[in-house]
């Protein structure tokens, strides 16, 4: 059925009369605590609302085995999430259009100090345009309009004409290994729309991330003879500013790589956490250091993660004690490349067309410096994989937020391009 301009119209009305009941969708997500690890309720509540609504369901535990085989695979550890993966399946009697996957990631990072927020990050406050909380951007606005989409045309008597799967996975903040798994599954589609929160614009290319630890030892001793011991803080730091010297030289490539040219510090590395020592008085005997530092597209990690090795251990070589008690390096999170989005596809013209329908404006793209879960979809199903969502302010933050009306705008243009991608039909009734 060709989308007319009534229907058009219709659709736009539809996502504006379900948008509150979307907000207050939006607004339970947010009060799950679905840090790493703690995602089985929220997956569950995902489960039930797509069941209510008649889907086809399919919940599924991750594969260590299977993952550790994949090249896109990072390393199990102990804290890796065992939540389940949810998928829900619209399936059309007789298939007429063009297949399309949805997908969202329910994880967040860490809220941080209590005191940092203006109010809690696991109760949705609305001020103004803004919701307020941990992960209402990144992204559980973006999981519902997932589903808030596909209900704007149920509700005006509209389904797909095509194959849709609406997943929802864990693990997109540390390894991407839940998107890895949708993939191991089996599930493919045509095109992939993830709407995570990249203020109305397309993603066009994104960085791999690796995420390392290194782990120091020293030589304990009372501070007053501290010159008889080694300090292994201190031996960490001297380690840091090695990892630095090599995050200039693979910033002083950016050249090399079109999509990163013009930003400043395309590769960034991040000491995100440190630990180490047992007394204030004690030289510290231990230190631990966990790092993220990002690769350009096409860059290989495992030959990333041996050039940081190599960094490190060249250093350790030249360093008075470390050269006889070198540091331990451990690949334990993210292992993902980074990906292009080629100009040209299809499914980018029709996601287009949806946007300037919705918004009014021609849709701009951009590249980012971070890790996307579109790139299991752009390296390994060799599909078009659309990254387009909200405008958000501090992701990763305190009082992390998202824009309400923007909420709105993106998942009126998801439904205007989900209806120009897959078709639509009218619903079956038996």
């Amino acid at each position: 059925m060709t989308l007319t301009a009534q229907m058009r119209d219709d659709i736009v009305r539809s996502v504006e009369d379900g948008f509150a009941a979307q907000v207050e969708f939006t607004g339970a997500l947010v009060g799950f605590r679905s840090n790493r690890g703690e995602e089985h309720t929220i997956q569950d509540f995902i489960y039930r609302a797509l069941g209510d609504r008649g889907y086809a369901r399919d919940r599924f535990a991750m594969d260590p085995e299977a993952i550790a085989r994949h090249p896109g695979g990072a390393p199990w550890s102990d804290t890796h999430s065992e939540a389940p993966i949810v998928v829900g399946i619209h399936r059309p009697r007789a298939e007429a259009g063009r297949s399309l996957i949805l997908q969202s990631h329910l994880d967040v990072v860490p809220a941080g100090p209590r005191a940092m927020w203006a109010s809690d990050p696991y109760v949705a406050r609305i001020e103004g345009d803004w919701m307020f909380g941990r992960g209402a951007a990144d992204m559980k606005a973006g999981a519902a309009a997932n589903i808030f989409a596909l209900d704007a045309l149920r509700r005006i008597g509209l389904e797909p004409a095509s194959t849709v799967y609406i997943q929802s996975v864990v693990e997109e903040e540390s390894t991407g290994n839940g998107a890895l798994m949708t993939h191991l599954r089996g599930y493919q589609a045509d095109a992939v729309l993830i709407p995570e929160p990249e203020d109305e614009m397309l993603v066009r290319a994104n960085t791999g991330v690796l995420w390392f630890r290194v782990e120091v030892s020293g030589l304990p001793v009372h501070v007053r003879e501290m010159g008889s011991g080694t300090n292994a803080i201190d031996a960490a730091y001297r380690l840091v500013g090695a990892l630095r010297e090599l995050e200039a030289r693979w910033n002083a490539k950016k050249a090399d790589h079109p999509h990163f040219a013009d930003l400043d510090h395309p590769i960034n590395l991040n000491v995100g956490r440190i630990e180490g020592g047992d007394w204030a008085s004690s030289v510290p005997c231990w230190c631990a250091i966990d790092c993220r530092i990002a690769i350009y597209p096409g860059t290989d990690a495992g030959a990333a993660a041996s050039e940081i090795r190599d960094c490190l251990a060249q250093f350790s070589r030249a360093d008075p004690y470390l050269s006889n008690n070198p540091p331990v390096v451990t690949f334990d999170g993210f292992h993902a490349e980074g990906y292009v989005l080629e100009a040209g596809s299809e499914a980018e013209a029709v996601l287009g067309r949806a946007h300037e329908e919705a918004i009014g404006t021609p849709l701009q793209s951009f590249t980012t410096p971070g890790y996307l879960d579109t790139r299991v979809y752009a390296l390994y199903d060799r599909i078009p994989a659309l990254c387009y969502g909200p405008i958000s302010r501090n992701i990763h933050g305190f009082d992390e937020c998202v824009s309400l009306s923007s909420v709105q705008r993106i998942t009126t243009a998801m439904a205007l391009f989900i209806a120009h991608w897959c078709g639509v039909k009218p619903i079956d009734k038996a």
